[in-house]
C-alpha cells in the first residue's frame, strides 16, 4: 500500500494558512505555492541515492557526496500543478518537465486525456507528479495511468491539500505511488470541492474564474 506523507513542519503549515484564505490575492497565493513546493520538494528527495567523490579543499583532498545523477521528471497536471513547477526548479534546475492535460467529462465526470508531453526517456526517470489538489483523485489516478502506460517505473505524486476520498482513490489504484501532502484535509462536499480547503487553485493561481 502507498505510504502517506503529511507534512507537519512550521514553515510549510505557517504558508499554507495564507495559501488557505480567502482574502489572498493572487501575487502572493502564487509566490506562496512557489515556495511551498520548494520546502515540500526537500522532504520528497530526502532518499536521493548519493555517490561518493573526491574533491580538492583549499586545504586539502576531501571525500564528500554528490548526487548519483539519477534523472529526474516533473510532471504538473494542468493547469494548476504548472504552479508548483518553478518551486521545484529552484532545487532541481536539471529536472526534465513533461506535462498531463485532463478535463472532467460534463456527462460521465471521468477524466479525458486531451494533452501529454514528457522526456523521451521516461522508463529511466524517476517522476514525480504535482497538483496543488487531490480532490476525488479522478485526475491524479489517470495521469499516473499515462505515465505508466508509457513506461514510467517509479512516481510520487505530491500535492498541497488533499482530502481523505483523494488519498483512498489513489492507494487503491496506484498502490506502489507514495503521496505527499501538505495538508489532509476533512472531506469533500456534494459538489466534490475539498473542505475546508483553499478554493479552486487554477483560478487563484491565474487570476481566473
Amino acid at each position: 500500500m502507498a505510504k502517506v506523507y503529511v507534512f507537519d513542519h512550521p514553515l510549510i503549515q505557517h504558508k499554507i494558512t495564507y495559501i488557505r484564505d480567502k482574502n489572498t490575492g493572487t501575487k502572493e497565493f502564487r509566490e506562496l505555492v512557489d515556495e511551498v513546493a520548494t520546502l515540500m520538494m526537500f522532504e520528497i528527495t530526502r532518499d536521493m541515492a548519493l555517490e561518493e567523490v573526491e574533491v580538492e579543499t583549499p586545504v586539502a583532498k576531501a571525500k564528500s557526496k554528490i548526487l548519483s545523477g539519477k534523472k529526474l521528471g516533473i510532471v504538473p497536471i494542468l493547469r494548476a500543478g504548472i504552479g508548483m513547477v518553478d518551486g521545484i526548479l529552484n532545487l532541481l534546475p536539471a529536472a526534465k518537465v513533461g506535462h498531463i492535460g485532463l478535463y472532467r467529462d460534463p456527462a460521465t465526470l471521468m477524466p479525458v486525456e486531451y494533452y501529454v508531453k514528457l522526456p523521451s526517456d521516461v522508463e529511466e526517470r524517476d517522476f514525480i507528479l504535482v497538483d496543488p489538489m487531490l480532490a476525488t483523485g479522478g485526475s491524479a489516478v489517470a495521469a499516473i495511468d499515462s505515465l505508466k502506460k508509457r513506461g514510467a517505473k517509479n512516481i510520487k505524486f505530491m500535492c498541497l491539500i488533499a482530502a481523505p476520498e483523494g488519498v483512498e482513490a489513489m492507494q487503491m489504484a496506484h498502490p506502489d505511488v507514495d503521496i505527499y501532502i501538505a495538508g489532509l484535509d476533512e472531506k469533500l462536499n456534494e459538489k466534490g470541492y475539498i473542505v475546508p480547503g483553499l478554493g479552486d487553485a487554477g483560478d487563484r493561481l491565474f487570476g481566473t474564474k
